[in-house]
């Protein structure tokens, strides 16, 4: 008896393990586009183009490879809407009662083939380093989950930058070299950009004609939609953007929105790239002497440290963690957020870029309109759901650990230690952001001071229960405390003035 093989938008890898479980002679592989996967929230444009084309060229490649492949283009007539309808519609056709399944990265899809009217076979992801079982073990006791300390594992694991039992280096971490403000010029062009061909055009005018009301930009479009792209752009990075990576990772300019990035992450969360060979690309330039240890290990932590780090809590936490809210926040997201006017340069130059992009590096994504929302107490859910819908290297596994954990506190510290909050002094630190917004980034209250610096002290007041004893926020409560009553009176009532003019739809 022949079987279904799943294969979903973020699985294009040809090593998959439903494929590689699976009979290439008698078994027929299920894709399709459905509205189920575009709707559950409303994703960027350039998200559902990149996911569509990518599945289309993979689908055409297993073709090629001798795989029988019943593909549901989003507007054929008889496309069910869902995934489990899809699967149910081709067992009929093809006469089959089983499915062989690799196991999605969302609670969601996980339950719907648990329990769909089909045996649904799931098989683990191995394209990640650790299994479900490795975090659970590494968990199992301990009192924090801390990355630098999983990761440490996975570099033992791995062998990556790894001198016999000792890190390259003398060092397991070097992220104190990895926090230089912006340079004065980039020397570096940029992420490779893919002319579209004629299957991308097709997705595009789909994409164009279905989803053009949903926020977010899709021309141009240029990222990599097939393995030969991916592994082209991760070699240009490697060859011309690694060796300053590391230096100026944290950076944010307004006329340079790509820095030093490598802007693999969506060939990678999609499947065309796996993680070790990654990784292995940038410790052969480390080794070859054409990237320094700083680059490229923070560039590897991001990979086997933390990317494996925020799917194991994601799956080690459960179907609820999307949902926490330990702060009790219950603000409504801002229409900024949404493109909205604001005088607030560094969230339109975020808010802007990724509108247009889809993208947006982690720094402008946690210090910027993470930081802000955070400050502004917004519902860590429509937070979540907002970084899932507007990023195009967002799925749920990657996203809600990264935004209710380590963005919104919101799980109560399970991976952050505190609250990643800040006053307008990062952000001109690290950016030449400040230099033209219309706010003071130097003026603390009155008309003009920037709203992240009154906000900051808002925050911190109104949460002094959960954080005044923690270690690392001591000397902010002790400098709160130092200011006279008056001054601190002020800037719990500016920090409530621009709190009332989100909540009023006034331009902040």
């Amino acid at each position: 008896m022949s079987s279904l093989v799943l294969v979903l938008g973020d699985q294009l890898t040809e090593t998959l393990s439903a494929l590689r479980e699976a009979d290439k002679n008698a078994d027929t592989v299920v894709m399709a586009e459905v509205a189920d996967e575009t709707s559950y929230v409303r994703h960027h444009p350039k998200k559902i183009a990149l996911i569509f084309a990518a599945m289309r060229k993979f689908a055409a490649q297993l073709q090629k490879d001798g795989w029988t492949v019943a593909y549901t283009q989003f507007d054929d007539s008889e496309n069910a809407g869902s995934i489990v309808g899809e699967l149910l519609r081709r067992a009929e056709q093809v006469g089959a009662t089983e499915v062989l399944a690799t196991e999605p990265g969302e609670w969601r899809l996980i339950h719907a083939l648990k329990y769909a009217p089909l045996k649904v076979h799931l098989r683990q992801d191995d394209r990640f380093i650790a299994s479900h079982k490795e975090f659970e073990d590494w968990a199992a006791g301990r009192k924090q989950l801390r990355m630098e300390y999983f990761y440490r594992d996975m570099r033992r694991k791995t062998g990556l930058l790894m001198e016999g039992d000792q890190p390259a280096g003398d060092k397991w971490n070097f992220d104190h070299d990895n926090r230089k403000p912006a340079p004065d010029d980039i020397d570096f062009d940029g992420p490779l950009r893919f002319e579209p061909d004629a299957t991308v055009k097709e997705v595009l005018d789909l994409v164009e004609a279905r989803f053009g009301a949903h926020f977010g930009t899709l021309r141009p479009f240029w990222f990599a939609t097939t393995r030969e792209q991916a592994l082209k752009q991760l070699h240009h990075f490697v060859d011309k953007g690694l060796s300053l990576f590391g230096d100026y990772q944290d950076a944010m300019l307004n006329e340079h929105r790509f820095l030093y990035h490598s802007l693999i992450s969506t060939s990678l969360n999609i499947g065309l790239l796996t993680p070790l060979e990654v990784c292995q690309a940038a410790a052969d330039a480390y080794e070859k002497g054409s990237a320094p240890i700083n680059a490229v290990e923070g560039f590897i932590r991001q990979i086997i440290g933390w990317r494996e780090y925020v799917r194991g809590i994601y799956f080690l936490e459960g179907v609820e963690y999307p949902q926490r809210n330990a702060l009790g926040h219950d603000r409504a997201l801002p229409d900024v957020y949404w493109g909205g006017k604001t005088q607030m340069n560094c969230m339109e130059k975020a808010v802007g870029q990724t509108k247009e992009e889809a993208y947006a590096h982690h720094i402008q994504r946690l210090m910027v309109t993470g930081n802000f929302a955070l400050l502004a107490g917004i519902d860590p859910h429509q937070v979540h759901e907002w970084y899932l819908a507007v990023y195009a290297d967002a799925f749920e596994w990657v996203e809600a650990p990264n935004t209710v954990g380590m963005s919104q506190f919101a799980d109560s510290g399970i991976i952050a230690s505190k609250p990643y909050v800040s006053s307008g002094a990062y952000i001109n630190r690290m950016s030449d952001y400040c230099k033209t917004c219309a706010y003071k980034v130097s003026q603390k209250t009155g008309e003009g001071a920037c709203p992240f610096n009154v906000l900051y002290w808002h925050f911190l007041d109104r949460h002094r229960d959960r954080f005044s004893e923690n270690a690392r926020m001591g000397n902010m409560y002790r400098t709160w405390d130092r200011m006279d009553e008056d001054r601190r009176k002020t800037v719990l009532s500016d920090a409530q003035e621009v709190l009332d003019k989100l909540d009023a739809g006034e331009v902040v």
